[in-house]
């Protein structure tokens, strides 16, 4: 049985229609492979959400219909995205006027 990663960064965003294109050619020719280039950063895969998500916003749990992306990065450790490197990669706030939620964090095994 493969096990689960010891830590783990997860990020979720979600963007505005208008800049999906953009956002997602930056994502994916810049920012992704940039990460992976960090000490620490062992791998990371981006998903994005299918139908309909369960939201729950002041005590109300409610099904609607957004994209969330998802990206998981596995980190030899949660010093990882504090190296210089990590640190130094930015470049997702030229879109920040278009990103209606962000989240990020990192786990490790409890």
């Amino acid at each position: 049985m493969q096990r689960f990663p010891a830590c783990l960064l997860i990020v979720t965003a979600e963007v505005d229609a208008a800049v999906e294109a953009d956002w997602n050619r930056w994502y994916d020719d810049e920012h992704l492979p940039d990460a992976l280039r960090c000490p620490g950063v062992l791998r990371g895969q981006r998903y994005v959400s299918a139908g309909e998500i369960s939201e729950t916003v002041g005590g109300k749990t409610e099904k609607v219909r957004k994209r969330v992306y998802t990206t998981i990065y596995e980190l030899e450790s949660p010093a990882a995205v504090s190296t210089p490197e990590f640190q130094a990669m930015r470049g997702w706030y030229q879109f920040a006027p278009h990103v209606r939620s962000r989240t990020q964090m990192v786990t490790s095994l409890a």
